[in-house]
C-alpha cells in the first residue's frame, strides 16, 4: 500500500468512525411542563399559628390559673 492509500483509509476510518459516534448520542429536549408549578406554604402558615395560640394559651393560664 502506497502512503496515498493508507492516509486515505485513515481519513475515511476516522470519518465513518465520527458519523457513527454522532449518529449514536442521544438527543435531550427541554419542554416547559404542561401545568404551572405550585409551592404549597401551607406548612409555614400553620406554624405561626400554632405558635400564636401556644403563646395565647399559655398567658390565659397564667393570668387565669383557677381554669383548669
Amino acid at each position: 500500500m502506497s502512503v496515498e492509500n493508507r492516509s486515505l483509509l485513515a481519513i475515511s476510518a476516522v470519518a465513518v468512525i465520527f458519523f457513527v459516534a454522532v449518529s449514536c448520542t442521544p438527543t435531550v429536549k427541554v419542554e416547559a411542563p404542561a401545568e404551572p408549578i405550585t409551592i404549597n406554604l401551607n406548612i409555614k402558615l400553620d406554624a405561626e399559628v400554632r405558635l400564636k395560640i401556644e403563646e395565647q394559651a399559655k398567658d390565659d393560664i397564667t393570668n387565669n390559673p383557677g381554669i383548669f
